[in-house]
């Protein structure tokens, strides 16, 4: 096996949900998991779900009123510490527009 093989690893999409549920826990935020279909899914707040592969992060961070469509924010699993930073962000971000701070 070559070195560039053996450094990559698949990990499961719902062992990185499940990580990356601590990681926002440090920072006060509670979240519920669920995994399916090779995908995971992590419930936030109204509007902030993150999705995950095992391999990305992803989940909506507005909208595009010029293209009318969604814009998604993306992370890689391999830092969830910073993902998780972003998220929180996102999160207050979505709390305070709604008066929930």
């Amino acid at each position: 096996m070559t070195r560039q093989r053996a450094a990559y690893r698949l990990t499961s999409a719902i062992a990185v949900a499940e990580d990356l549920q601590r990681e926002l826990a440090l920072h006060g935020i509670t979240t519920d998991v669920n995994d399916g279909y090779g995908l995971a899914v992590l419930s936030v707040w109204h509007g902030l779900v993150v999705w995950t592969n095992g391999d990305l992060l992803w989940w909506l961070a507005g909208w595009n009123d010029r293209r009318a469509r969604a814009v998604y924010a993306w992370h890689s699993t391999a830092d969830l510490e910073r993902a998780a930073r972003r998220i929180a962000a996102r999160y207050r971000d979505l709390r305070t527009a709604t008066g929930q701070v």
